[in-house]
Parts: C-alpha cells; structure tokens; sequence
C-alpha cells in the first residue's frame, strides 16, 4: 500500500483506505474517491497538485490530500 501522491505519471491504482477527519473523507468520498475505486495518475510535477483520473473525470487535488488516499498498485 501506498498513498496516491506516490504513484508515478501513468501508473494504476485501486484506493484501499482515506484517512482524516469526517470533514475530509465527506469531501473527498463526494468527489468520487470511494475504496476499491480505480485511480490513475495523469500529472505529477515536483510542485503543486496532482492530476489524477477516475469514474470518467479528471481530478485535481493538493498533494497533502492526495497523501491521505492510501492506494494499492495495480501492478504490484
């Protein structure tokens, strides 16, 4: 398991766990980041947000939120 701002540009995972407060997982379930959904990375600079895709939508989000989404690689 990893957290999804660790995946590399074009790699796949499936979201294990969100981990925060009530707040943060409302938010973040409400944008489509469920557990055992697909999730690929599409953008990953070494500044800023990343870019991911999932249910047919491309998402940004901060990293520090992308840390708490813990992913389990698709390949692995």
């Amino acid at each position: 398991m990893v957290s999804l701002d660790s995946l590399k540009t074009g790699q796949t995972g499936i979201i294990h766990s969100l981990n925060g407060g009530s707040g943060f997982i409302s938010r973040i379930s409400a944008m489509g980041f469920t557990p055992e959904t697909t999730v690929t990375m599409v953008s990953r600079r070494s500044w800023g947000p990343v870019l991911v895709y999932l249910r047919n939508t491309e998402v940004a989000l901060g990293r520090r939120e992308a840390g708490r989404i813990t992913v389990r690689r698709e390949d692995a």
